[in-house]
């Protein structure tokens, strides 16, 4: 078996895949390895034999897809963050996760870990992959092909023993913050709601709109219902549906007059709603103020529904392939306003190989730059920087002229998972022996030891800088929490433990973009001069 396996590299990676997910499916306590369970699965079959290793250009290819594809999805929001007041937060952030680097650093250049054994621990006490094979490639690019195997191992080890613990000591402060909070069985619905106002006073929707984030869908007004739109002025006596988070649509209710108890978003008459997948090219990448809808269709978008996550069809956002647009028209203009957005299922599931090639060279031929260093040294952003700094520059432009860098949401996320199993397999099988001799020495337990002190370091400075600082509600602060772990199980454990979980998952949307990247570029920059 050890022979059929060394000698069929496809067939290997599909055992430790499938191996991987086996060992994901092992909860303790509502808490799994997740997708990190394949790097456990190739440690564990590369520790069985030598032989049983991946090729490099296996976990090369897997690196880019995985990063290439993080910094397309991760473009839009890592621009709002830093033009909205998520810019504090994510300087805490910053501020934490640069003390808890040095924490590690300094591990490696007093000797109590290699340097390359350090580098891993931080990536593995902040659970980013994607850091992980920033380092990797550093590291690559210092050594001979012949010794990349065993020096590699070094921070695989790291990362794998240190990972448990970025997971665990986050999960611990986000119990101690909450342990006050409201049960989550006490939740009021989540999401985006629907309600119509009966408007006792005159009013513009655009101001309205602007002032509290909200869309509008109708206005029946004297029995005669039509589509909102922003030049729309309404006065006593009208009905008009609003929607957008609950206390906003709360607040545009109690501003207009009362709540009406009709349905008005409800109704199937001449005005009309549906959902319309946008699968265009034409339409993709384009703000949602920039469709002629209400001009030559007489309608109006009120949300958009991206993955699963409902959001308001504000003017200035972008749509991207594979949004699901609510739209309210008249009737008979609804074939002709789905044709406009596409509406296709099937169009979505074919990827524009031209600009997903494209941007990746690109971002390839960026990483082969050899940047120069105070000092006379230099360094390359790599297989693991230039895709992603190219990715989130296309994810934020979202189109040029013809060209739509965006993936649709799907799409994105499978090519996103099958990167990363690609390279945890890979390095994981080519580190087994390594990690297999190191498991049971003191190392293990300076790894250990070192990787308390980093997530420590981390977890507790942006406590404290939420809290002191930020001003941070324990809900809110508990998001950046998992937001700069970059880590979806303190987030689901957080958002279990509390009465509203928005306030959650809002902290965790606004720092999570930069913490990914600050991790990404700052393992590479702070541990490559000293490998």
């Amino acid at each position: 078996m050890i022979d059929l396996l060394a000698d069929n590299p496809v067939l290997l990676f599909f055992v430790v895949a499938a191996l991987g997910y086996l060992l994901a499916r092992v909860r303790v306590a509502g808490f799994g390895l997740g997708i990190a369970s394949v790097l456990f699965a190739g440690i564990a079959v590369g520790a069985v034999d030598p032989s049983l290793k991946l090729p490099e250009p296996v976990w090369v290819l897997g690196l880019v897809l995985f990063v290439y594809t993080v910094g397309l999805a991760s473009g839009p929001g890592f621009v709002a963050a830093l033009r909205r007041q998520g810019l504090r937060a994510n300087a805490v952030v910053l501020a934490a996760l640069g003390a808890a680097s040095f924490v590690a650093l300094a591990a490696g250049l007093l000797d109590v870990l290699s340097t390359p054994t350090a580098a891993g621990t931080y990536t593995g006490s902040v659970t980013n992959t994607p850091a992980l094979a920033s380092v990797l490639e550093a590291l690559g690019s210092r050594v001979s092909p012949e010794t990349f195997d065993r020096i590699a191992a070094e921070p695989i080890i790291g990362y794998s023993l240190a990972y448990p613990l970025g997971v665990v000591i986050p999960l611990v402060a986000v119990w101690a913050l909450l342990r006050g909070a409201a049960p989550a069985e006490t939740a009021p619905a989540g999401g985006l709601v629907s309600r119509t106002a009966a408007v006792g006073r005159s009013a513009a929707l655009a101001d309205l709109r602007v002032r509290f984030g909200v869309a509008f869908g109708r206005v029946r007004r004297q029995g005669t219902t039509i589509p909102a739109s922003d030049d729309e002025v309404v006065r006593p006596g009208d009905l008009v549906s609003v929607a957008g988070p609950p206390p906003a649509v709360g607040a545009v209710i109690a501003t207009l007059g009362e709540e009406s108890s009709e349905h008005l978003e409800l109704e199937h008459g001449t005005v009309d709603f549906r959902r319309v997948v946008v699968s265009s090219p034409d339409v993709a990448g384009r703000r949602v103020g920039e469709l002629p809808l209400h001009a030559r269709f007489n309608a109006q978008a009120t949300r958009v529904r991206r993955g699963d996550i409902d959001l308001v069809a504000d003017p200035e956002l972008q749509l991207e392939l594979g949004d699901r647009v609510r739209v309210v028209a008249p009737r008979e203009r609804m074939p002709e306003l789905a044709r406009y957005f596409g509406d296709s299922i099937r169009a979505l599931g074919e990827i524009d190989v031209l600009t997903f090639s494209l941007g990746a060279a690109l971002g390839l031929l960026l990483g082969s730059i050899d940047v120069p260093l105070p000092g006379g040294g230099t360094f390359e952003l790599g297989f693991a920087g230039g895709p992603l700094v190219v990715a989130l520059a296309l994810g934020a432009l979202g189109r040029t002229g013809p060209f739509v860098w965006q993936l649709p949401y799907t799409a994105n996320l499978t090519l996103r998972q099958f990167g990363a199993v690609l390279f945890l397999a890979g390095v994981g099988t080519r580190s087994g022996e390594a990690f297999g001799s190191t498991i049971a020495d003191v190392q293990a337990l300076l790894v250990l030891a070192t990787a308390a002190a980093t997530t420590a370091t981390a977890v507790g400075l942006a406590v404290l800088g939420g809290l002191r600082l930020l001003r941070l509600s324990p809900a809110t602060l508990c998001g950046v929490l998992a937001g700069m772990q970059t880590q979806p199980a303190v987030l689901a454990y957080a958002s279990e433990q509390v009465a509203d979980e928005r306030e959650v998952t809002a902290g965790y949307a606004s720092v999570y973009p930069f913490a990914m990247i600050a991790k990404i570029l700052g393992a590479q920059l702070l541990f490559g001069p000293f490998f």
